[in-house]
């Protein structure tokens, strides 16, 4: 797997810029909550038309830039996959919100987990993640950094974006995830998290010890792990994930789909990022509109009171719709690009 410096200019809007953002950002974690809806809702408001969404809407040329698929075949495939696993995926919905709401926590959790990784490898040098268990330990970490470190942190905040959802098709459903907002299961589940972020770390810095590669690796690991434990702890839950969605976990996916775009890896060679976000843009175009559409579907499909809180619980539903196919998408890429094992190394 190709690999570009933290210091280039791929490096530093994927792996430095993100970060600053977040870190930025922490204090809000003590006014948001005073702000108007709207200003703690826009992060994702944002992320419809900026990176967020589209971030996942240049799926369908991955066959074609990764694999030996004409365009044909690429658009082929890839629709069908969106299809059958999108609609699937909706009728879990509406048969079990409470179901596909775990499922949509779980499979963020691996998506998000496994965007970081590949980030980590290729823009982040991270030479102490190097085979197979270093690569699942850094996903469960960085996974279960937005997913669960704000129920720890924001119970009650978490629990408002939860309950809307499911309530939306069944609110006597919202009763089946109550035990994951008792104190002993949030106790249990911090305490077990963060021994095993510390020990994912001691895990991975074997490496280090041996004396066959660099510290800078794992201390940025631990620096970006830090900030995002607070970030996520001390932000509300809304704000915080929306910001994180749009800022960090999409602007890295979109660094990752510029290195397999010939014109647009020349022109990051070149610096010239307004050739690389204009060609990333109109590759995604297409299905962002799409996308809209579906969620324009959803809203004419399930009733809701038109306030703000039941329009993010909406985009939050076509979000998971779209987000089950798109990972299976980027696991078919990891798997591209990583080689068969999913890691260079098997051990």
């Amino acid at each position: 797997m190709d690999t570009w410096p933290r210091t280039s200019a791929v490096g530093q809007l994927t792996m430095t810029l993100p970060v600053a953002v977040i870190a930025l950002a922490i204090p809000f974690g003590f006014v948001v909550d005073d702000l108007p809806q709207a200003v703690r809702f826009a992060p994702f408001v944002v992320s419809v038309g900026l990176f967020g969404l589209p971030h996942g809407a240049v799926d369908h040329l991955m066959p074609l830039r990764l694999g030996d698929a004409s365009l044909k075949r690429s658009l082929t495939v890839v629709s069908v996959v969106y299809a059958i696993l999108g609609g699937l995926y909706l009728v879990v919905w509406a048969v079990s919100p409470a179901v596909a709401l775990l499922a949509f926590i779980g499979m963020t959790w691996f998506h998000w987990g496994q965007g970081d990784a590949f980030a980590l490898r290729a823009f982040g040098e991270a030479a102490h993640i190097r085979t197979r268990s270093d690569r699942w330990a850094s996903l469960v970490v960085r996974g279960g950094l937005p997913m669960l470190v704000p129920l720890l942190g924001q119970p009650e905040g978490y629990r408002r974006v939860v309950n809307g959802i499911i309530a939306l098709f069944d609110p006597a459903a919202t009763a089946a995830l109550a035990p994951l907002f008792r104190l002993d299961t949030r106790l249990a589940l911090g305490v077990g998290f963060g021994v095993f972020t510390l020990s994912s770390l001691l895990w991975t810095a074997r490496h280090v010890w041996g004396g066959d590669i660099s510290a800078a690796g794992i201390a940025w690991d631990a620096v970006e792990i830090g900030v995002l434990w607070v970030f996520f702890w001390l932000v509300p839950p809304v704000f915080a994930v929306g910001l994180y969605f749009a800022i960090w976990h999409s602007v890295r996916h979109i660094g990752r789909l510029a290195i397999v775009d010939p014109a647009a890896r020349d022109a990051l060679d070149a610096g010239e990022w307004p050739t690389v976000l204009w060609r990333f843009y109109r590759d995604a175009a297409p299905l962002t509109v799409a996308s809209l559409a579906l969620f324009a579907g959803l809203y004419v499909w399930v009733p809701t009171d038109g306030s703000l809180n039941a329009l993010l619980a909406i985009y939050l539903v076509g979000i998971a719709v779209l987000t089950l196919p798109h990972v299976a998408v980027v696991t078919w890429m990891d798997r591209q690009q990583y080689g068969d094992s999913g890691i260079t190394d098997r051990q």
